[in-house]
């Protein structure tokens, strides 16, 4: 996170994931039939932190596109991070 960032808003998109990013990630994306592959991350800190992330979304079905979506996920102080809204990115 950049220490210019302003309280409450949002850092710019991030290409190099940090270890801590891919956990986050890993915690809160185990969903059954479509596999995530995340390029790009942001955060806000809040009561917790809120990730947005980019990313490659392929359904596990023949012939089925890849496209692209952002997640974000929340990380709370204590507990397990989860999934708060998954949003198609149109061409």
């Amino acid at each position: 996170m950049s220490n210019n960032s302003i309280p409450g808003g949002w850092t710019a998109f991030n290409f190099d994931l940090t270890p801590e990013a891919k956990k986050v990630f890993t915690e809160a994306v185990n969903l059954v039939g479509v596999t995530y592959t995340p390029f790009a991350f942001a955060t806000q800190v809040v009561a917790g932190t809120n990730y947005s992330f980019l990313a490659k979304a392929q359904t596990v079905v023949p012939n089925a596109q890849t496209r692209v979506v952002k997640l974000h996920i929340y990380q709370p102080p204590q507990g397990q991070p989860h999934i708060t809204q998954i949003i198609d990115i149109q061409p």
